[in-house]
């Protein structure tokens, strides 16, 4: 009697089986239609494995941008911590970013070399990071601009670049470093000479014309009394973000069931955080202080 039991229950779950089967081959050939073919147009765009993936963003037409929302010259903090606060924004979406680094309008994300995100696509590298910069530059404006109107939404254009080695990356940090310092001291000197001198803009930039850096260190010491050593270190050597331990301080009701009302008690949460560094990239101290960014394991 057991015995044929048995035999009827496996003789019913091999049918349903087998129905099964067929039910899911028959959805498979449904779901496809005579359009599918245009996929074989889509263009592959796999990063090469075991290579940084590095995502530039830069402002689109941001002279613009900054004049008709009345930016400080040379430098203005607010878009600078705006900035920094987008990236920020990023990273915590996207966690396999192991560094940033910005200026001016621009920011780069570097993401880990073992990285699969995304099947390593470099179209959804870049699509993912600038529309999550650009749609975090609109929320958090207030937060930084205040009563200040957004006057029209900001533009951001993306690459992806990949590097081979840990010293090709190095060098990338180090050429965008090198650029923040070469156009801040020039827009300082610039700025001086129209702001404080009263030179037209066309004037300023004849001014400057053939001027090496000794030369506008010169020109800010001895015209304006300013030594660009003692500028903002943010505005010199611009933004690094790195994953660090923070420690976060919030205030909690704590009531028994008994208790009407609360007690507040201080609460001390540790967390990772994107945290800005400003700091050189250039030399080899900030690398032997911070090995776990090339680490492969990290």
């Amino acid at each position: 009697m057991r015995a044929a039991c048995k035999l009827k229950v496996r003789d019913s779950l091999a049918t349903t089986s087998v129905i099964l089967r067929r039910f899911l081959k028959l959805g498979a050939t449904m779901a496809k239609s005579k359009f599918e073919y245009v996929r074989n147009f889509e263009a592959d765009d796999t990063c090469l494995a075991h290579c940084w993936v590095v995502v530039r963003l830069d402002g689109r037409n941001f002279h613009r941008f900054a004049e008709k929302h009345n930016f400080a010259k040379p430098n203005d903090s607010r878009a600078l911590h705006l900035m920094t606060k987008c990236a920020q924004t990023v990273m915590e979406e996207l966690e396999d970013i192991v560094i940033a680094y910005g200026q001016s309008d621009e920011y780069s994300f570097v993401f880990k070399r073992k990285s699969n995100w995304f099947k390593r696509r470099a179209s959804k590298f870049m699509t993912l990071v600038v529309s999550q910069f650009a749609s975090s530059y609109v929320f958090y404006w207030r937060n930084y601009f205040g009563d200040q109107p957004l006057l029209y939404p900001p533009g951001f254009d993306g690459r992806v670049v990949v590097y081979p080695s840990n010293q090709t990356l190095k060098d990338y940090l180090s050429w965008r470093q090198a650029d923040c310092h070469i156009n801040n001291l020039y827009n300082t000197v610039f700025w001086a000479l129209v702001q404080q001198s009263g030179l037209t803009p066309v004037q300023a930039q004849r001014r400057l014309q053939g001027t090496v850096t000794a030369d506008k260190n010169e020109i800010l010491f001895s015209e304006f009394n300013i030594n660009y050593n003692n500028e903002p270190v943010m505005y010199r050597k611009g933004t690094v973000l790195l994953w660090q331990k923070v420690d976060e301080v919030t205030t909690k009701e704590v009531k028994l069931p008994a208790e009407v009302e609360g007690e507040q008690k201080v609460v001390t949460r540790t967390r990772t955080k994107p945290a800005p560094l400003h700091c050189d990239v250039i030399g080899d101290a900030f690398w032997k202080e911070h090995p776990e960014i090339l680490d492969e394991d990290s």
